[in-house]
């Protein structure tokens, strides 16, 4: 599997994404969107790993503030994010991507972190849209980093060329002072450069052996959460297309 070929896990459609489309809306989901995100998931990954109608409407209903869509001016979904929170604990424990995923309420108390159920889309600007869309409602919420789950589709192939090696040294290696792997290679673009453990069996993927990567990326100036509550969310709207592209 290449990066052009997606996995739902807090993966990405990345290299699957076409030139861009005109983005006409970038905003919360809604029950009433299901139907549009149940074609952008059948349009970006395979029948077995596609989320249903069921799950996607029991991800929005749980977490109304984490789910975000960007659709065209006739409602066609672009790209969708959908999010819950987790704790370190949580994250350490789960053996895989289900265990992560799983739609939980009420939500964990005391936690100021997220982990990306999925990421879905079919459109590059779309995805940059909503990340910038979310980050000043990251500022007030207090959120300060999101957790992904991601494959390693060049995993497979490495380890032909490298038997003695191991799952682990390959997501670690780098080429050029980036990620080798072109998935993780993908998330360190998007800010998710942290690189934390390797876990094998964490969701069936062939081309990476079925282990998965857990990554972190960091809300661009979360550190200042105190001040941001006292900010009002309108002056973040207005800071957020010069301040996030800075950052």
């Amino acid at each position: 599997m290449s990066i052009t070929d997606p996995v739902r896990l807090s993966g990405s459609s990345a290299g699957g994404e076409v030139a861009s489309m005109e983005c006409a809306q970038v905003r919360f989901l809604s029950v009433t969107d299901v139907e549009s995100l149940v074609t952008l998931e059948e349009s970006t990954w395979d029948e077995d790993q596609a989320a249903s109608a069921g799950e996607l409407a029991a991800r929005i209903q749980a977490y109304p503030q984490l789910g975000i869509g960007a659709f065209t001016a006739d409602g066609v979904a672009l790209a969708s994010l959908f999010m819950k929170p987790i704790t370190v604990e949580e994250l350490r424990a789960a053996a895989t991507w289900s265990d992560c995923a799983e739609v939980r309420t009420p939500a964990p108390a005391r936690t100021r972190s997220l982990f990306g159920i999925s990421l879905s889309s079919i459109d590059a600007d779309a995805v940059t849209a909503i990340f910038e869309f979310f980050w000043p409602y990251a500022l007030k919420g207090g959120w300060r980093d999101i957790y992904l789950g991601s494959p390693m589709p060049g995993l497979r192939g490495w380890m032909k060329a490298n038997p003695e090696g191991s799952p682990d040294s390959y997501m670690r290696e780098k080429r050029h002072g980036l990620p080798r792997d072109p998935q993780l290679r993908y998330y360190h673009g998007k800010g998710f450069r942290e690189i934390l453990e390797c876990k094998p069996g964490y969701f069936p993927h062939p081309a990476s052996l079925d282990h998965g990567a857990v990554i972190r990326g960091r809300i661009p100036l979360a550190a200042g959460a105190p001040l941001w509550r006292l900010v009002p969310l309108s002056w973040l709207h207005l800071m957020r297309s010069t301040l996030f592209r800075l950052v």
